[in-house]
């Protein structure tokens, strides 16, 4: 600290100036014209920028690159060289088979000029339409004469026919009846004077206090100093600032 007149120059504190980091400044960029380093070579720069539409001296409609012009195509026309094609094999052709003079039956055909039975043919069932929508005959049934369902119509007496019970029938056997190991014995607290009773529980333990307490292990009297002398002991603390207020304690008036 530097004394010069009444002042007193005290040593600049590194906490106390706020100037900008090393991340605050920054190279000026190689490429580009406008912010580029004044100190370094140019290079040519250059914009890539997109097709007009419409022009106001003419219009271009020619095909762009992605215009594919088939091979087979010049500008005479159509190659004229011949082309084969790999197909699968056709099926081959069937001949067709007339029937011979020992096909016909004229034997079985009546005379057409004579009278004859009338002929039938059984053929399969036609196919059901959604418009017939009529009952066929089968689904008609007659109601069933038996019960008291029936109001116009006696009903004669109905009967009905159960199982066989097993338990009051005349084929019960009596002698099958349970002997007198089948009960238990009554206890003679029923009809006598009752016994004390005991029961056995687990063991009940004195209330205490539940804390662990350290045994003799966990304590080390060579590490004592308080009732002996020792040797000096010293700690690696941390550099404190001078703007950091103090922790005050006990306060005077």
């Amino acid at each position: 600290m530097a004394v010069t007149g009444s002042q007193t120059e005290r040593p600049k504190i590194a906490a106390m100036e706020r100037g900008p980091g090393p991340a605050r400044y920054k190279l000026p960029s190689c490429t580009g014209a406008n912010e580029a380093d004044y100190s370094k070579t140019l290079y040519p720069a250059y914009t890539m920028g997109k097709r007009l539409g419409n022009s106001i001296f003419k219009k271009d409609f020619s095909p762009g690159p992605v215009h594919f012009i088939d091979p087979s195509v010049t500008f005479r026309g159509v190659d004229g060289t011949p082309h084969f094609s790999l197909y699968s094999r056709h099926k081959e052709l069937e001949r067709f088979n007339t029937p011979g003079p020992g096909s016909y039956v004229p034997e079985k055909r009546p005379p057409p000029n004579e009278k004859h039975a009338p002929a039938f043919t059984m053929g399969g069932r036609t196919r059901y339409r959604k418009r017939d929508t009529n009952p066929s005959p089968n689904s008609y049934s007659l109601p069933v004469l038996l019960g008291p369902h029936i109001p116009n119509r006696p009903s004669s007496a109905c009967y009905s026919m159960t199982g066989r019970l097993t338990i009051g029938g005349f084929d019960t056997d009596y002698a099958k009846t349970p002997g007198p190991a089948r009960y238990g014995a009554a206890t003679p607290d029923m009809n006598a004077a009752r016994a004390p009773a005991y029961s056995m529980l687990s063991r009940n333990f004195m209330p205490g206090d539940a804390t662990k307490k350290p045994g003799p292990g966990a304590h080390s009297p060579e590490k004592c100093t308080m009732t002996k002398q020792g040797s000096p002991s010293y700690t690696l603390g941390v550099r404190h600032s001078e703007y950091m207020c103090p922790l005050i304690i006990d306060v005077s008036d």
